[in-house]
């Protein structure tokens, strides 16, 4: 089955300076080498792409400040400027609607965050390493793309950088091949992925197997799982993820077959804020470490992404609390399987919380400056809670599943949900919705009909 399109003809109404939807790009070719120690990447990007149903003057990538090398269409050299953010191609006859074209860009610099309202996103500098965290917007920050969530695309990624280090990826990782100093490694991801779902982390990593490499029965084994992180802090991560297999095994009942070929942890070695999900993959920072599974529901928050959002991605950035309202609500899910705190309990916690907040936010269009908002997350749980408790759950679970199922690898947005949760109704659920999702004022705690 095709996983359905919806509709994203013209700019992300939040970030309308980024990304082109005049054309699609369907694979990415990345070949980067980074030197950790002088923070310079060097990148060779091939896109191949289509344009749209209009003729395309000039092609639109956005790309940090690097300094040019060289660009290429179907492998011949062609105007371009770069300003701004972007690198603007410039074809000597429009290219035909429907027409099928690579662009070629070979860059070079010191790569660091783009600014944006919630402080640097992208390619980050650590200590001794870096990592990407795009969300929403980060991506150019290391290679030209069409920054937009609608725009999925495979990938094909190769990273040299000094043996010392591990580079990870998301996807399956092909070949290791080292040659004097320096490793190369090479992944694929061929599901389509949003451009700020690629993620690279570099670091003296261990790497550490979750599943068995080589299980006895392969028809029945589990998704491959591999975590990365230094190897001090092996201890506290065989503890604090040791039911990452089980929490897999149970979202699978619960979401559908798990989306992609593998998943990897990092646990790079820095704090970070915030755990980042990426496609295939998540990174954590030390400080989600204590050995005493403080932090599991992030885990269960991160690996829920892989669904709800990852795979089933919206179609721009207005409709977020599709992403984090069903990660959230995961979150519950697992703390109600695994004998800990009811969803119900979570919710009611949630609505108390909310209660005492200022209520300015439409979760279904929270605007640029709270689309991060932490009661976008409450709130959106809470949505998915109300709905569990209109429909009932044997309506509730089939509706969930299907959802992840029927959009896999697709784009929604919030009319494809409300429309899709009514087929699983036995009365209108537009009260529902509107009250939940398109009012800014919070409604009562809800409860079992």
């Amino acid at each position: 089955m095709n996983p359905r399109q919806a509709s994203a003809p013209g700019p992300d109404p939040y970030f309308p300076d980024h990304g082109d939807p005049r054309y699609r790009v369907h694979h990415y070719a990345l070949d980067l080498d980074y030197r950790p120690v002088s923070n310079r990447l060097s990148g060779s990007a091939r896109l191949s792409a289509q344009a749209g149903p209009a003729p395309l003057e000039d092609i639109a990538l956005d790309l940090a400040a690097f300094r040019i090398q060289r660009v290429l269409l179907d492998g011949r050299p062609v105007r371009h400027t770069h300003r701004a953010g972007k690198l603007r191609i410039r074809p000597a006859k429009a290219l035909a609607p429907g027409t099928a074209f690579t662009v070629e860009v070979r860059y070079t610099g010191n790569p660091e965050p783009v600014r944006s309202p919630w402080g640097g996103l992208g390619w980050e500098e650590l200590t001794d390493g870096a990592l990407v965290a795009s969300q929403p917007v980060g991506a150019p920050s290391w290679y030209p793309c069409n920054d937009r969530p609608a725009d999925k695309a495979a990938y094909r990624l190769a990273i040299t950088t000094p043996s010392p280090y591990t580079a990870v990826a998301g996807g399956r990782l092909l070949t290791r091949t080292t040659r004097a100093s320096s490793t190369t490694w090479v992944y694929e991801q061929p599901a389509p992925t949003s451009t700020y779902l690629v993620a690279v982390s570099l670091g003296k990593y261990t790497a550490v197997p979750l599943t068995d490499p080589d299980p006895a029965d392969a028809r029945h084994s589990p998704v491959p799982q591999t975590a990365y992180l230094p190897a001090r802090l092996l201890a506290e991560f065989t503890e604090d993820f040791a039911r990452q297999t089980r929490m897999m095994q149970f979202f699978e009942e619960v979401f559908g077959p798990y989306p992609f070929g593998e998943y990897t942890v990092v646990i790079a070695d820095e704090e970070l804020e915030v755990p980042v999900e990426a496609q295939g993959m998540a990174t954590f920072g030390t400080n989600h470490l204590d050995g005493a599974r403080t932090w599991e529901r992030l885990i269960a928050h991160e690996l829920a992404h892989q669904w709800f959002g990852n795979s089933v991605s919206v179609a721009d950035w207005q409709h977020i609390w599709l992403n984090e309202g069903f990660a959230k609500y995961a979150e519950w899910l697992w703390s109600e399987h695994t004998g800990g705190r009811t969803a119900a309990a979570h919710a009611a916690a949630a609505h108390h919380l909310l209660a005492d907040l200022p209520q300015d936010l439409l979760p279904a269009d929270p605007g640029q400056q709270l689309m991060f908002d932490d009661r976008l997350y409450e709130r959106g749980g809470l949505t998915v809670h109300a709905l569990r408790c209109a429909l009932g759950d044997h309506a509730f679970f089939p509706m969930l599943r299907d959802w992840a199922t029927l959009h896999r690898h697709g784009t929604v947005n919030t009319t494809d949900f409300t429309a899709h949760a009514q087929h699983y109704a036995t009365a209108p659920l537009d009260e529902l919705f509107d009250a939940w999702l398109r009012k800014p004022s919070l409604p009562p705690l809800p409860g079992r009909n």
